[in-house]
């Protein structure tokens, strides 16, 4: 297939929405200008698992510009956003294989045709390209000279394929690199999550309460902006130093059987299996709305919830009502996929700015020194994270002091004290 997206007619729509989030990529648009000189990817075939969304195909453009042949597929069933595909797949002529709600069949047809492609550098977010090379296409993996990895969920899959001793080429963890996770999954995840379930459920947040399960970066996030919007907000930690900073921060903190009796609405953002299980379901009290923004929707025990259940509907777009046999309703979000770009659209585009200005220079880093790198996860060079620190503090308009020659003296030095 030359791309499969569900309607090339929504073309026009998605080249309008592409050029707005541009407008708000102030520091990738340098780096696609200076990649049009370079050209470092020149002849560099790179497959692609990520969110089909605006800021994506503004990320795409730029590799593109650089000189890489690019293939994109989905990273989630529910996060594409059509108009987007259509627009790239006839506007720019890049091959996509992406449907918003495709199946399970679909989704890893989609994942088989990038991979067709013979992708020298693979770009994931949750590290399904790489599995599957690893599990099902052993022999792709010759031909790979590094990847990079969008998110905690794949960095957490990566770092255990590596301890195994079965990593087969070098991956770079963009997910780790403070231009990301410190602000992405901080203030992106914060809003999107909450704009994703206002707009399902249009519920007021001022006066519930909300649990969130997990208190990484994105927990904190999420949190931080459901008590902003007037939520009584509850953490479920099973971190020590997670959970007392939660209390330090001004929370409740909890195990997620006693939050499940007094919430009104559930967020999981920690990465794990299971987090809210069939026994949480059942003390639910009527009406509670329950969701996820981790990567995969395995976070929440939904074939539990299944076995409590009487009767389901759908009640409203990405709402499923399950009326379980004790009488209560259980409102699940969006099949329980990633709520924030299942029934919103995904991050802002001026954090992932700075998350995909990471993801262009690491694959530029790969395709010059990737063939002289092990075969395990590595750190996104601090040097490139610091230039796009400095880059977008350039784009905000924000100049900030550098060091005299006397003050870097002191701090190298041993000898100076009181």
């Amino acid at each position: 297939m030359k791309y499969h997206v569900k309607d090339i007619g929504l073309r026009g729509k998605g080249r309008k929405r592409i050029e707005w989030a541009e407008r708000d990529m102030p520091v990738l648009r340098r780096i696609r200008e200076s990649f049009s000189e370079r050209r470092p990817l020149k002849g560099v075939r790179v497959g692609a698992c990520l969110h089909v969304t605006t800021e994506t195909a503004n990320l795409m453009l730029t590799l593109k510009e650089g000189g890489a042949e690019v293939y994109l597929c989905a990273s989630n069933p529910l996060s594409t956003q059509d108009d987007v595909a259509a627009s790239l797949a006839k506007d720019y002529g890049m091959p996509v294989f992406a449907v918003k709600g495709e199946d399970n069949r679909t989704y890893y047809n989609h994942i088989n045709e990038v991979l067709d492609r013979k992708p020298m550098i693979t770009m994931d977010d949750g590290a399904d390209l790489v599995s599957t090379i690893h599990m099902k296409r052993k022999k792709d993996a010759a031909g790979v000279i590094g990847s990079t990895e969008e998110t905690t969920t794949g960095v957490i899959r990566l770092k255990s394929l590596a301890k195994s001793g079965l990593l087969k080429f070098p991956v770079i963890a963009v997910n780790d690199a403070a231009t990301k996770h410190l602000f992405d999954n901080r203030y992106g995840t914060g809003q999107s999550t909450i704009d994703g379930i206002v707009r399902a459920t249009n519920r007021l947040l001022s006066g519930s309460t909300f649990v969130v399960s997990g208190y990484g970066w994105c927990g904190k996030g999420v949190s931080m902006r459901a008590k902003g919007m007037g939520a009584n907000v509850i953490v479920a930690e099973v971190d020590p130093l997670r959970a007392l900073e939660a209390v330090m921060d001004g929370f409740r903190v909890m195990p997620i059987a006693e939050a499940a009796k007094v919430g009104d609405i559930f967020c999981t953002v920690t990465g794990d299996l299971h987090v809210i299980r069939k026994e949480h379901f059942k003390t639910m009290k009527d009406g509670a709305i329950v969701c996820n923004s981790g990567h995969f929707n395995v976070e929440l025990d939904i074939k539990g919830l299944k076995t409590l259940t009487k009767s389901r509907r759908v009640i409203r777009e990405f709402v499923e009502e399950y009326r379980l046999k004790n009488g209560r309703c259980v409102y699940l979000l969006a099949d329980g996929r990633l709520v924030n770009l299942a029934s919103a659209e995904g991050h802002p585009a001026s954090v992932m700015d700075m998350s995909f200005a990471n993801q262009a220079l690491s694959a530029a880093y790969l395709a010059e020194r990737g063939s002289k790198l092990e075969n395990r996860v590595y750190a996104v060079p601090e040097a490139i994270d610091k230039e796009i620190a400095k880059m977008k503090l350039e784009t905000l308009g924000v100049k900030i002091d550098v060091l005299t020659a006397e003050q870097k003296k002191y701090l190298e030095a041993w000898e100076m004290g009181t």
